[in-house]
């Protein structure tokens, strides 16, 4: 099988299988998602806060020299500036069509949080397909299990991700739908990687962070307004409880995803050193 074979088809595992997995979600009955639902927000808030503060900030950083950690912050910034004019425009298109004013009587509308999410899980998952692309180029070993890392710790996170979409009114065939296509910038980012990788290596800083951005910004903006509804000791509680699970699910995943790597690069080194 050739290279950008293996390439296509583990970046499609990588993105794909998670949403697969996590769709599970979709498959409870209507009552005991709106149940579910609202733990299913606190959680999103917890694994997207994590992914971006522990995984895609972080991996920024590392990739970038000292004297850029300025530059690499002020795109951080402003990606949060940009999504919060971005959701602005979005409820105003969707006021003016809808004829009523945000902070009316009406409840408040996720619609934008859900565009805004796609939009960030698009980024990351584009993300992702350059980081698999680039382990495949290292070692075919550590690509398939870059991959398997990769669909792993992004599970949880897709479940959050389902859970802001059902709030936000879309069906459950329509939430599949689209996080499948947000999923399949996976494959394409893998593709474009494989073609440019060394034109790409300069900006994948700058997209960690953007995605990084609109994570913050969706969880702080519009996810954890939302929880202050409900203030009676027991929800507060459970809240909490909820957000720190998302965080220490994604953290435990992405260090354990980041162990096995390190150890098949290790393993890689033994070998080309044994050879030599």
């Amino acid at each position: 099988m050739s290279l950008l074979l293996l390439i296509v088809t583990f970046t499609a595992i990588g993105g794909v299988l998670s949403v697969l997995a996590a769709s599970v979600f979709l498959l409870l009955s209507e009552t005991q998602r709106a149940h579910v639902l609202p733990h299913g927000i606190s959680f999103a808030i917890g694994a997207l806060l994590a992914a971006a503060f522990w995984g895609l900030i972080p991996n920024a950083f590392e990739e970038v020299e000292k004297a850029q950690f300025q530059g690499l912050s002020a795109t951080i910034l402003g990606g949060i500036l940009v999504f919060f004019v971005l959701e602005k425009l979005l409820i105003w298109r969707h006021c003016h069509h809808s004829g009523y004013e945000a902070g009316g009587d009406h409840h408040h509308d996720h619609q934008p949080a859900a565009i805004l999410i796609l939009l960030g899980d698009g980024i990351h998952n584009f993300v992702d397909g350059i980081l698999i692309a680039a382990a495949f180029l290292t070692d075919v070993k550590l690509g398939i299990v870059t991959s398997i890392a990769v669909a792993a710790h992004e599970i949880p996170q897709e479940v959050g991700d389902f859970a802001i979409l059902l709030q936000s009114g879309y069906s459950r065939r329509k939430a599949l739908i689209y996080n499948m296509l947000a999923s399949l910038s996976t494959v394409v980012g893998g593709i474009l990687a494989f073609f440019c990788l060394e034109d790409l290596h300069d900006s994948l800083p700058y997209f960690l962070a953007m995605a990084a951005s609109s994570f913050i910004y969706v969880a702080v903006a519009d996810l954890i307004p939302s929880l202050h509804e409900k203030t009676d000791t027991k929800t507060s509680l459970q809240q909490i409880a909820l957000i720190a699970t998302g965080v220490f699910l994604i953290c435990f995943l992405h260090d354990v995803a980041h162990d096995v790597e390190l150890q098949s690069a290790h393993e890689k080194l033994e070998m080309s050193g044994s050879k030599d």
